[in-house]
């Protein structure tokens, strides 16, 4: 192994519960919407055309995605004043560098969102090559992002590894020919996941040298 990949909302900042929590708040008293777990998992790791497409299903009158969109990021961006890293992503990171792994983000959010949490976190100067939407014409689970990560980091897609805590980012993953780790966050942890090279409830249930040996033991 050459290279890790990281996705950001879910995996390194636990953003998909936070997100889950505004949206179920904001259509239930604007909307009277009762959203589920089950139907929010459905955009979890892409756009959100099918959570919008649900909503107006569920109404009679057109919506306006742009006011619900801004009245869900600013109850996000309240609850995320002070951001954290989910358990043992830093110490991945440090063990990458060490290993002389190299690192690389690909993510469905903007470029904008994610380098700043990243700076926040003070974690942004491990990421080699940061892959967002702005970069491509279709996001997870269309592997564009993890074609364009690779191919960044100057790698084939079977010498790297990509951690994941949805489906859409699984399936991008392993489309794009790479090896995926998920790990699963709050929301996500009820989901059948297939075809992945592991998985874990943290990162810190293990250490990167031993998933990597794992990984490779398990493809020999």
């Amino acid at each position: 192994m050459k290279a890790i990949i990281f996705d950001f909302d879910g995996l390194i900042v636990d953003t998909e519960t936070i997100w889950f929590e505004a949206y179920k708040e904001v259509l239930e008293k604007g909307y009277g919407i009762n959203l589920t777990l089950q139907q929010f998992s459905k955009v979890i790791g892409t756009d959100d055309t099918e959570l919008f497409a649900y909503i107006q299903e569920n109404l009679s009158t057109p919506i306006n995605s742009e006011v619900i969109e801004n009245s869900v990021k600013q109850i996000v961006l309240e609850k995320m004043k002070e951001p954290a890293a989910r358990e043992g992503v830093e110490e991945y990171l440090k063990e990458a560098k060490e290993l002389g792994l190299k690192i690389g983000l690909a993510t469905s959010s903007s470029r904008e969102w994610v380098e700043g949490f990243l700076k926040k976190l003070h974690i942004f100067k491990y990421f080699n090559v940061i892959k967002t939407r702005d970069d491509v014409s279709k996001v997870k689970p269309n592997p564009e992002l993890y074609i364009q990560a690779v191919k960044a980091l100057g790698i084939k897609p079977s010498e790297a590894v990509a951690f994941e805590d949805s489906l859409n980012g699984l399936r991008a993953a392993r489309e794009a020919g790479i090896h995926c780790v998920v790990v699963p966050n709050q929301v996500t942890s009820h989901l059948e996941f297939h075809g992945h090279s592991h998985r874990l409830s943290s990162m810190e249930e293990i250490n990167l040298k031993q998933l990597l040996q794992k990984i490779k033991g398990g493809n020999e």
